[in-house]
């Protein structure tokens, strides 16, 4: 029964976590959207100020041509004029040809780029205000699953809590993430592959010791090896209390291994840094990342929250290498 009821808001925790990513995904194309709608609307107001200045160059050409008489290649020819100065006369005659045959070309290209940049604006805005719309959906789906979490949890509030207080629970939670993270081990670095290349940006892990960041501003009360839960078993990563919705960022760059939802840890998300050292983030409100995105340091991956039937919101988390976990407080700096 209590394994049922640690179940239970698994389905209402999976769709949350999936909904905040499409909301967030929906959100920054919106920006993206927005910056390119302002960088057309300058383009266009760039053309238009050099179509001004080719209208005023077409009149004043016309004007001339009209004052002087168009400079016709056959009457210069009939103008009874000695040869040189005939030459000299035709050459002109052909450049300012060539000078007006230019000008309207110009401006003619000019208008159709102005009506391509009016298009491509309006579309667009069309899109940003369909992406407005599924942002608004989002959002309710995202306030419905709350409330059938909030209900299915005072359904099983008791059974959880009775739950995370056996030592056997805790023990099996923590040996179905140690079997994972064996898996991912054998999967990953069970492979041949080329060794990575650093373009200097990016440091190998293991030389970041003592550089590090804690993934979330919060206040640190769970430490590494303390008792955990009421079961009282030692903890293999720390526990940072914060609100929920906080973003929880990558440690360091890497890419993602897993990210799903697991019994007693909740939404949980994997990275790994290389040199069989993984970062591991749990109790998670949403997972904003999925497998096989690749992420650079401190990129938002998920958000805090209380997942997994934990009763603080904040994060769970933990460092390994070679699946064996290690004290993350000796390699991070907390001021």
């Amino acid at each position: 029964m209590r394994r049922e009821a640690r179940d239970a808001v698994r389905a209402s925790e999976r769709a949350i976590s999936a909904a905040n990513r499409s909301l967030a995904a929906l959100e920054a194309e919106s920006r993206k959207l927005r910056a390119e709608t302002a960088r057309l609307a300058l383009q266009r107001r760039a053309l238009e100020a050099s179509l001004a200045g080719r209208e005023a160059a077409i009149e004043r050409m016309l004007i001339a041509r009209q004052a002087g008489g168009p400079p016709d290649a056959l009457r210069v020819a009939l103008s009874g004029e000695d040869p040189a100065t005939l030459a000299r006369r035709l050459h002109y005659v052909g450049y300012v040809s060539r000078a007006a045959a230019a000008v309207l070309g110009a401006y003619r290209a000019a208008i159709a780029e102005s009506e391509r940049l009016a298009r491509e604006a309006e579309q667009k805005r069309g899109r940003l205000r369909a992406v407005g719309e599924a942002s608004r959906a989002d959002r309710q789906k995202v306030l419905a699953e709350r409330r059938e979490k909030r209900s299915v949890f005072e359904r099983v509030a008791s059974e959880i809590r009775a739950s995370r207080r056996e030592i056997k629970v805790l023990r099996a939670d923590e040996a179905r993430l140690g079997r994972l993270v064996e898996r991912i081990g054998r999967i990953v670095y069970g492979r041949v592959e080329k060794t990575p290349e650093f373009d200097g940006k990016r440091s190998l892990f293991s030389s970041l010791r003592g550089k590090l960041r804690l993934p979330v501003r919060g206040e640190l009360i769970g430490r590494f090896g303390a008792p955990r839960g009421a079961a009282g078993i030692e903890a293999k990563g720390v526990f940072i209390r914060a609100p929920e919705g906080q973003p929880v960022r990558a440690i360091a760059g890497g890419q993602v291994v897993y990210a799903e939802w697991m019994r007693g840890f909740g939404n949980l998300l994997i990275v790994d840094h290389g040199e069989a050292y993984l970062s591991i983030y749990a109790n998670n409100d949403s997972l904003l990342k999925q497998v096989g995105d690749v992420i650079a340091p401190g990129e938002t991956i998920a958000t805090t929250g209380a997942s997994g039937g934990n009763e603080e919101t904040g994060l769970y988390f933990e460092l390994r290498h070679l699946g064996k976990a290690f004290d993350p407080l000796r390699w991070v700096r907390l001021k």
